[in-house]
C-alpha cells in the first residue's frame, strides 16, 4: 500500500547554474585535460581559449548548415584560426565530432550522478531527474541540440555510443518507476514505454527550444508541467500530497 508523501523539495534553475559550473570555458578545460596528449598546444590558457572558439563556432555553423556540410575551411574562416591551428587540436572532422559528443555524454552522466540520491524515495528521484536533466540541457542547449541532430551522421561505433547514452537516461527512469511500483507509490504502468515517453518530452525542450521561447515558457515552468503531467499518469491514487501538490 502506498504511503502519503510530502512534495519533494525542488532545486531551482539559478541554484543549479551556480552549482554546476558548466560554462563553455570549464567544459573546454576538461576536454583539454582529457586530450592533452594528442593536443599539440601545451599551454592550457591558450588551448582552452582556442577550444572555446572552435566549439562555439562549430555549434553555430552546425546549427546553420549542418555539421556534415561544414568543412574545416568553413570552420577556419569563421573562427579566425588557420587550418594549421585547427589541426593542433584534432586531426579530422570525425575526431572533432567525437570530442564534442564524448564530452556531452560525460557531462550528462556526471551531473545526473552528482544530483541523484540513491537513498531518496522514488518520487523525489523522479522530480530531481526531470529537473536536473532539463536544467542541464538548458545550460548546454546548443550542445544537446547538436548531439541530437548529428547522431545520424556518426560512424557505427560513435552512433552506438550515442544510443547507449540515451538509453542510459531511460534506464534510470525505468528503475525509478519500478522502484515506485514496488513501494506502492506508482501504479502499474509499462515502465519501459513510460521511460521512453519521458525521455522524448525532455528532448522536446532542447530540440524545439524556439517553440517554448516564443511562448515565454521558462525551463522551471516546463519542469513543473512535466512533473505534474507524468505524475498524473503514474502516481498511485493512495499516494497523495498532504500539502496539496
Amino acid at each position: 500500500m502506498g504511503t502519503a508523501q510530502k512534495r519533494p523539495r525542488e532545486i531551482c534553475f539559478d541554484s543549479f547554474k551556480q552549482m554546476a559550473l558548466l560554462s563553455m570555458e570549464e567544459i573546454c578545460r576538461e576536454i583539454f585535460r582529457e586530450n592533452h596528449q594528442s593536443i599539440k598546444i601545451k599551454k592550457e590558457p591558450v588551448a582552452v581559449k582556442n577550444l572555446v572558439n572552435i566549439f562555439y563556432t562549430t555549434l553555430r555553423l552546425s546549427n546553420e548548415k549542418g555539421f556534415h556540410t561544414m568543412s574545416l575551411r568553413d570552420l577556419s574562416s569563421a573562427s579566425g584560426l588557420s587550418m594549421g591551428a585547427l589541426y593542433s587540436y584534432f586531426s579530422s572532422k570525425d575526431e572533432l565530432l567525437e570530442m564534442i559528443q564524448k564530452q556531452g555524454r560525460t557531462i550528462t552522466r556526471k551531473v545526473l550522478s552528482e544530483h541523484m540520491d540513491p537513498d531518496a524515495p522514488p518520487r523525489e528521484k523522479m522530480h530531481t531527474l526531470i529537473r536536473i536533466h532539463l536544467y542541464l540541457t538548458e545550460v548546454m542547449q546548443p550542445w544537446f541540440y547538436f548531439a541530437y541532430m548529428e547522431t545520424k551522421n556518426l560512424g557505427k561505433v560513435q552512433r552506438k555510443r550515442s544510443i547507449e547514452s540515451e538509453l542510459f537516461t531511460e534506464r534510470i527512469f525505468n528503475d525509478i518507476l519500478r522502484e515506485g511500483q514496488e513501494q506502492g507509490v506508482y501504479r502499474n504502468v509499462n515502465c519501459l514505454l513510460t521511460a521512453g515517453a519521458i525521455k522524448a518530452l525532455l528532448q522536446d525542450w532542447y530540440v524545439k527550444r524556439w517553440k517554448y521561447s516564443r511562448r515565454q515558457i521558462s525551463v522551471e515552468e516546463y519542469a513543473a508541467f512535466l512533473i505534474s503531467f507524468i505524475e498524473s499518469a503514474v502516481l498511485a491514487e493512495n499516494s497523495f500530497d498532504p500539502e496539496g501538490g
